[in-house]
Order: C-alpha cells, then structure tokens, then sequence
C-alpha cells in the first residue's frame, strides 16, 4: 500500500543538508540555481513548459521551484499528472496533484490512462510507454521531468550491464526527445524533454520538500526489488557510496563525456557513409559507425551479431555490387564506395512550378495535355536535345552519377504520356519555353533530412 509523506512528520537526520536557517536558504539556492542555470542551457526562458507531475517528492520540487520561477514572468507553467489506475492509492495520488496546483496556481491536466499489459512487454514497460506517449501529446515547448543525479548515475549503470553502446552510456540528455518521439519520429510537433534536476542529489530535494512544508507520496512499488532499479537503489547503492562517496557526481560526469562522444559521432554522420571510411577504421570504429549512421537514419540499430554481418557484407561487396539489406523496415544499399538507406520506394519530396518568362517548360504546351507526377516504372525514355533519338533514364542517369536507389523515388513529370522533365537530367527537347514565352520552371524539392 502507498505511504503519503507530510513534513510534519519527516524529522531530518544528522546528514540532512537542513541545519537551522542556513541550511535551509543553502538547499533552496541548490534547488533555485539548478532551475535557472538549465533554464539558460536550454534556452526554456519564456517558453510554455508542462511538468510531468508524478506526486513524488521529485516532481512536486520541481513543480514548486518552476512555480517561483513563473511568477516572475519567465515561464508559461502547467502541469500534467497520469494516473495509470495500477495503484490502489492512484486515485489518492490525482486528488494530491490537485490540490498542490490550485495552492500554486498552476493549471493542470490529468490523463487517465489504461495499461494492458502485452506478452512481450511487462506492466512497469508499458506503463512507462502510456506515460510517454501521454506526454508527448501535451502543448508545451518542453515537458519537464524530474529525473535527478541518483536517477542519471542507476541509469548508466543499468545501461552499462546491458551492454550498452555510447547512446545508451550517456543516460537521459538535460535537453533532448521524449522517449515516445524517439521512437515515432513521425510526431514533429511534440514537446522536447527537459530535465534541470540531472545535478541535484535526492537528499537535497527531500530536504527542500521538508523546509517547505510539501506533501508527496511514496510510491509501494518502489520497494519491489524484484525490479532491477529498486533493486540497485537499495541493495547496491549504499555498498558504492561507503566505497566512493561521490559515485553518482562521477557517473553523471561519465554520461555527460558520453553524450558528447555521441553527438560529435552524430555530426559526423552524414546522408551517406563511405565505406572507404569504414575500411580505414578499427573494427570497433567501423561498427560504431555504421550501428550510428543506422540510427541517424531513423532505424533501430540491431543487435552486434546482425551488426555484424552488415558489417562485413558491405566491406566484402565489390565496387560495382549492387548490395541491398534490409533493415528494420529501410534499405542499406552501397553505390561505388557509399552507403545509403532508404525507405521503401516512393515518391519523395515534392514538384512546385515557378512562373517566368523564356525558361523552364512551355506553359501552354505543358498544360495541353493533363499534368501528372510519376514515379519510375522501368523503360522510360528522354529525349535531351532535338535531332537526337531519345535515350533510356537508365542510361541518362548513370552518366549524370545518380545512384540506383535515387533513381525509383525521383518524380517524372508527364505531359498526357509524354515525358516532360526529370529533375538531375533536364527538360525534353521540344517542351523548353521561347524567349518571351511564358514558362514553368519546375524545381524537385527534397524531404527534409531529420
């Protein structure tokens, strides 16, 4: 059953950071001073900011320091509380997630969501997906959770044990993708997740909570150690910091270094991978590489012995191999010395029309015929230059150095079944607008790359 905690009958220990009115203006400067100097790192001052609201003494510290932050103007504060149902005190929980928002004044929405709990997938995992996925409806430029230090050092170690690569070694980012928009990043609009907390000890928010006067509640849950986090707070903690005091600081420091490693390995990374590069490149480099370049690209990367195998067909296929894998619902393919992935075939981007004069396609004769935008279907002919026989687009477009996969997502504009145009090769000979004319001059606009 679910403990509620009240200050009044929390006593601080000896070690409390609380010791008369000093330690009680230090605790609440730790606590102020973290939200202002991650507010500036992400750049939150005047943004419209939601608080995930557990009713945890974490995110009710949070919600009551962005809370004084609010009043100055700085911020446009809500909050949103989900209640799972899982509890027997979920409901106990909501009721005191209201009444600290009216006593603060801060809006809040609550989502009462249902958790099925799948074959593949345990109840705490799908809970955690409901969340996410609630929060990431939210219209807010940033969702702030309140994960703190000890949450970032368990994270890199639960990580680590797993076998995690640099990602997973850099724990949650201060600033960066609510876990639900990683993995749907169709969702463009949702908010970005922004944790201020990463610094703060848990010590130091129970002992901001008790100064002053917060209720929070214990979720029953978290002495179950039969899940592996609880079972690392309780059990393997404690043994760390009587060996090394400052195990989470130094963890923290390491998921940071590790984030950086990351994002230059992100920067790095580029639409296409040159194999060349992954020659020239220990075996460990080049399987990092490509297990990023995969994930830059919008897949899940896949597990070191799939990675593997990726790995040497691309390395063993020749120049002029034509090597396509698929992956996780895209293709890896290498052309000459790249790598590519694309999705399945179709039409990507999209044609505009720019009127002018004396360029681009004869307006009237485009229009003399219905318009349409095809994708490549196989044996298509262009004729360039007038006199000239018309040439196959396979030909046209291995001179012009456009790669087969380009080629089947590229449009083909048609007059009636006339080809007109093909964006990298040119206008048909004949359909080119007159000095004076009126023209049409059509421009392929790419897909953004994400």
């Amino acid at each position: 059953m679910a403990s509620s905690r009240k200050p009044a009958r929390n006593k601080t220990s000896a070690a409390s950071p609380i010791g008369g009115s000093g330690g009680v203006a230090q605790v609440a400067k730790a606590i102020h001073g973290a939200l202002d100097t991650s507010m500036d790192r992400a750049s939150a001052r005047k943004s419209s900011v939601c608080v995930a609201l557990s009713g945890g003494v974490d995110s009710v510290v949070l919600l009551h320091g962005l809370a004084s932050t609010a009043k100055g103007g700085d911020l446009e504060l809500s909050a949103l509380h989900v209640n799972h149902g899982l509890s027997p005190s979920a409901y106990a929980w909501e009721r005191n997630c209201r009444t600290l928002c009216r006593r603060l004044r801060v809006p809040l929405t609550v989502r009462r969501v249902k958790v099925p709990a799948r074959r593949r997938q345990g109840l705490e995992s799908a809970a955690r997906s409901a969340r996410y996925a609630a929060l990431a409806s939210v219209r807010a430029d940033f969702v702030v959770l309140a994960h703190q230090i000890d949450d970032q050092a368990e994270t890199v170690l639960l990580n680590l044990l797993r076998g995690a690569g640099l990602r997973g070694a850099a724990a949650m980012p201060e600033v960066g993708p609510l876990p639900a928009v990683e993995a749907d990043s169709a969702n463009e609009n949702a908010p970005r997740a922004w944790r201020p907390f990463l610094s703060v000890p848990r010590e130091i928010i129970v002992a901001y909570a008790i100064a002053h006067r917060l209720h929070w509640d214990e979720d029953e849950s978290n002495a179950d150690e039969a899940l592996s986090r609880n079972w690392l707070r309780r059990r393997v903690a404690p043994l760390l910091a009587s060996r090394y005091p400052r195990w989470r600081e130094s963890l923290a420091r390491a998921a940071a270094h590790f984030g950086e490693a990351e994002a230059l390995l992100s920067r790095a990374s580029s639409e296409r991978l040159r194999v060349e590069d992954l020659r020239g490149a220990t075996k460990g480099r080049a399987r990092l590489m490509l297990r990023d370049f995969l994930r830059t690209g919008g897949t899940r990367a896949p597990d070191a012995r799939r990675l593997d195998e990726m790995l040497r067909q691309v390395l063993d296929a020749g120049p002029e191999a034509r090597l396509e894998i698929a992956h996780d619902g895209s293709v890896l393919r290498r052309y000459r010395d790249e790598l590519s992935l694309q999705p399945a075939k179709r039409l990507q981007g999209k044609v505009v029309f720019h009127p002018c004069k004396g360029a681009g396609i004869d307006a009237i004769k485009l229009r003399a015929l219905p318009v349409t935008v095809r994708l490549r279907q196989g044996g298509e002919r262009l004729r360039l230059e007038a006199g000239r026989p018309s040439r196959t687009l396979k030909n046209l477009y291995q001179e012009a150095g456009i790669p087969p996969w380009e080629r089947d997502h590229r449009p083909l504009v048609y007059s009636g079944d006339e080809l007109v145009w093909v964006p990298g090769l040119g206008i048909a000979a004949g359909y080119g607008a007159a000095k004076a004319r009126a023209g049409l001059l059509p421009e392929w606009i790419r897909p953004r790359l994400e």
